[in-house]
């Protein structure tokens, strides 16, 4: 069900801030970076080895990553574990009596299925599970 980490995603005030730290002091490379209305924030990722770090900066106002970081502030927001179908890890987990914030998949900025498993369900901890998708012939 699950092949990888695929990545730990960072609240975060300000990306440009941030990627002072991230990108020019530990020598990541942004590959990737983005707005997700859906989720109201601006991300960056910075893959190392077989994984990535994603910067999330919050809209202003409302949105799970600003009610987070009023509580939390800056810090570790999810975990992200890729899996090989979605479908059937959301079957799999809801059979198995786990709270789930998504009982469906949506598609994120890079077209890749995405669901979120509720921190209650997973001892305080989000986790997001990711399934890519081949997409443009890549």
């Amino acid at each position: 069900m699950i092949t990888r980490i695929d990545h730990i995603g960072i609240a975060v005030n300000d990306i440009d801030e941030a990627l002072k730290v991230y990108r020019d002091a530990l020598g990541l490379q942004v590959t990737h970076m983005a707005d997700e209305p859906e989720q109201h924030v601006r991300v960056a990722f910075l893959p190392r080895g077989e994984s990535e770090l994603e910067l999330l900066e919050p809209y202003p106002g409302e949105g799970p990553v600003r009610k987070f970081m009023e509580k939390r502030g800056e810090g570790i927001h999810h975990i992200c574990l890729e899996v090989d179908d979605i479908e059937t890890a959301l079957a799999r987990l809801a059979a198995n009596g786990v709270q789930l914030i998504d009982e469906s998949p949506r598609l994120n900025s890079r077209g890749q299925k995405i669901a979120f498993i509720h921190p209650k369900g997973a001892h305080g901890v989000l986790i997001e599970l990711y399934q890519y998708v081949q997409t443009d012939g890549s």
